[in-house]
């Protein structure tokens, strides 16, 4: 048993003052995460600071008529709420995707982008891994990697982050907003999470002491439809192999908006920008979508057992793109 402090601050300032005041010290929110990897041993935290009681529930209108959600709306709560369902059903779907109806009840939308891999090396603290012991190797790399990165990793890390929210809110151009010690400032979801590079213990461009305190998804796109599909090893409580993300606007059957993320093949949330610039103008047919998504993967470097990702992921995208492009739109397929 390894004691930690525990407070509940009564304000998100005090909460950045006490995060910032510890550099042991950990956000608590419904620590569906944390408290897993406190048990393995991996997080090791001094203080948890429990912001759950703090005004940071609330899903609201923006002024230009986006989406603003708060860092501890719960998953299922967020899943379920009327503006999500029907203007953002790409995420919607991708909450509902993700672990179990239990687990969706506590997890938080902070807790869900600052979510860990699940590499076994990085769970595993009699192993080896980088990214929890920055210089002792990566075993993962000749060991078990089936579920790995193929997209974005280096010589240092093949994780993938797990996420399957945070892949629809990169589609979807979401804003992160942070608050701390040097007071707020806001990330685009694409550049929240960070690929490992020679530094795979950082996952994310949050500083010391930072707080997510909302979420902000700007108006969706007029006429597009979005969609969120995930390829598991099984139907339910698995992480992904591959997602897809994608909303796309078709008008005199060309494409006059795309925007696609992967989850599932890389440290991060893959935007697939190449991929979208070859959709945009072109006819709305499946060999268009082949030849883009190709081009996307095209930079995929599968390691020995994992190559089948890449396939996967390029069937995922273009029939989703497919369904964006001639099916009614549907919140929830079945």
């Amino acid at each position: 048993m390894r004691p930690f402090g525990y407070v509940r601050p009564s304000s998100t300032a005090e909460a950045v003052r006490l995060c910032a005041a510890g550099p042991q010290a950990r956000f608590l929110g419904g620590g569906t995460n944390l408290v897993d990897l406190m048990k393995l041993g991996v997080e090791r935290p001094r203080v948890l600071i429990d912001i759950a009681g703090l005004p940071l529930d609330r899903v609201t209108r923006t002024p230009d008529g986006g989406l603003g959600i708060g860092a501890t709306v719960r998953n299922s709560d967020l899943a379920a709420h009327p503006d999500v369902r029907e203007r953002y059903p790409a995420l919607s779907q991708a909450l509902l995707a993700g672990a179990s109806g239990q687990l969706r009840n506590t997890a938080t939308t902070g807790g869900n982008l600052l979510q860990r891999t699940r590499c076994r090396y990085f769970q595993d603290v009699s192993k080896p891994c980088n990214k929890r012991v920055p210089g002792s190797g990566c075993p993962a790399r000749e060991g078990t990697h089936r579920d790995l990165a193929v997209l974005g990793h280096s010589e240092e890390c093949v994780a993938t982050h797990p996420s399957d929210m945070a892949v629809a809110l990169a589609a979807l151009d979401a804003t992160v907003l942070l608050l701390g010690p040097e007071g707020e400032r806001s990330v685009h979801a694409t550049e929240f999470h960070r690929l490992p590079g020679r530094n795979p213990d950082q996952d994310t461009v949050i500083r010391p002491g930072e707080l997510i305190t909302e979420v902000v998804l700007p108006p969706p796109v007029p006429g597009a439809r979005s969609r969120y599909r995930k390829a598991r090893d099984r139907a339910s409580y698995a992480f992904a192999l591959a997602s897809v993300a994608a909303a796309l606007r078709v008008t005199d059957g060309r494409v006059t908006y795309a925007a696609l993320a992967f989850g599932g093949l890389a440290h991060r949330p893959w935007r697939a920008r190449r991929a979208e610039a070859g959709l945009l103008g072109a006819p709305a047919t499946s060999a268009v979508f082949e030849r883009a998504v190709a081009s996307e993967l095209a930079g995929a470097r599968p390691l020995r057992d994992n190559a089948f990702k890449v396939d996967l992921a390029r069937r995922l995208a273009v029939d989703v793109l497919g369904e964006l492009a001639g099916g009614p739109p549907s919140a929830h397929p079945e």
